[in-house]
């Protein structure tokens, strides 16, 4: 096997004609230019210099050698640079996958902090819902996947082969129009709102939302479904009905019309990073987790 090492010996040799020239400018011995030479032939399989009086001559084969050599280690230099700015954050690529209030609550603020500190990573991001988002990274369509689950609702190996870097925990908000007979309170049972129509969010939270009404003695009527957090805060501000969102949701939204009280028992979700065990090693991987992490905090 041809080495790099031995290319760069080459090409000192065939610049400067001899094995002491070419190790004065290598900074290392003769008898050491002498050995990786050798080294070289025998990898070569065939002669690539002969001696001419005091001067060394590239045999063809050498002068085949040389010629590409120039280019293989132009590329080679240019390989160790990139994977060096790659190491040392002043380059690199992550891409992210967030659920939609993760998206807007979360990622911002960590992904400017991330810019500040090493401007020469690049971070893409789509949307995806747990467990699709799971899914992604594990068929490498994505480097990080921000997931959450609430306690209970699923399988708790559900992440196991995965590194999960926990970030916050996140209380669903109860959400009622001005003038319900709740709006002045800070805190209600959830089955005080047994009577009132729903607007549920997604199937993941509806179901969790059906679950806990059901431990409370009764099924929601979900008049409204949607997705879209500004139309849930529509629909309740027109006193169409009363809904349940994540706080973390409710951070980058301005409702109108609307008010927002502490529903019981407390309904949770554990708001997490995952990334592959392999990926969590990566530099820019690992920053981006812990900019995700001390936003979190925040």
């Amino acid at each position: 096997m041809i080495e790099a090492r031995h290319l760069r010996v080459l090409r000192a040799v065939a610049a400067t004609g001899s094995f002491s020239a070419a190790a004065r400018e290598l900074g290392c011995t003769q008898p050491a230019v002498s050995q990786q030479m050798k080294a070289l032939e025998s990898s070569a399989g065939t002669p690539l210099l002969i001696r001419t009086g005091r001067e060394m001559r590239l045999t063809q084969a050498g002068e085949a050698l040389t010629r590409h050599a120039a280019g293989i280690l132009a590329g080679l230099t240019a390989a160790e640079e990139e994977v060096a700015a790659i190491a040392g954050l002043r380059a690199g690529r992550v891409r992210l996958v967030s659920f939609p209030s993760g998206s807007s609550g979360l990622v911002p603020a960590a992904l400017a902090a991330l810019r500040a500190a090493h401007p020469g990573t690049r971070v893409s991001l789509e949307e995806a819902e747990p467990p699709r988002s799971a899914e992604l990274l594990r068929a490498g369509d994505c480097d990080i996947a921000l997931a959450f689950r609430y306690a209970g609702a699923t399988a708790p190996d559900e992440w196991d082969d995965l590194v999960v870097r926990p970030l916050l925990t996140d209380r669903l908000v109860g959400l009622v129009p001005e003038g319900h007979r709740l709006a002045d309170a800070e805190a209600a049972g959830i089955g005080e709102l047994a009577a009132d129509p729903w607007i549920a969010g997604c199937p993941r939270c509806r179901r969790q939302l059906v679950e806990v009404c059901e431990t409370e003695g009764f099924t929601p009527r979900i008049d409204f479904a949607t997705d879209d957090y500004p139309a849930v805060l529509g629909l309740v501000a027109a006193g169409l009905g009363v809904a349940v969102l994540p706080a973390l949701a409710l951070e980058s939204l301005r409702p109108r019309g609307v008010r927002s009280i502490a529903v019981e028992p407390a309904v949770e979700r554990e708001i997490v990073a995952l990334t592959l065990p392999d990926l969590a090693q990566v530099p820019a991987v690992a920053a981006t987790l812990d900019h995700l992490a001390a936003t979190a905090g925040r």
